[in-house]
């Protein structure tokens, strides 16, 4: 078993940070984009903000960080899969919240709170 040199092991640092650098820019210009695209047609932005493209993203990541392990990413597809229902329970906690003009905190502790509940038993489940 050949030993890693120091060399190996920056380069390995060096990528891992570019890794972490591409997954931060590419996030930023997600949100960045979609709240732009706000100001003129909020419920496209409100699609862009739940597309797959961030599902997308991550599978690649996790598919390049665990060289495509098949049991990985099918766990990874299981939890996403399920994971949509908590994630529509929030944005219709949202939506109602709205619907009865509550503030933006009342709203985001009531839809994160609809959130949690339905992804513990979304863990629960997927045990």
């Amino acid at each position: 078993m050949k030993a890693i040199t120091t060399a190996e092991e920056g380069r390995w640092e060096n990528r891992n940070m570019m890794q972490m650098i591409v997954k931060i820019v590419l996030s930023v210009a997600v949100i960045v984009a979609a709240t732009a695209i706000a100001k003129r047609l909020p419920s496209t932005a409100g699609l862009i903000g739940v597309m797959p493209l961030t599902g997308a993203l991550i599978l690649v990541w996790v598919y390049l960080e665990h060289q495509g392990d098949s049991r990985i990413m099918q766990d990874f597809s299981k939890g996403a899969l399920w994971g949509i229902l908590p994630s529509v329970l929030f944005f219709a906690v949202a939506f109602v919240c709205f619907r009865k003009d509550l503030s933006l905190p009342v709203v985001l502790i009531s839809s994160f709170g609809a959130w949690l509940a339905a992804a513990a038993v979304h863990q629960w489940f997927l045990k």
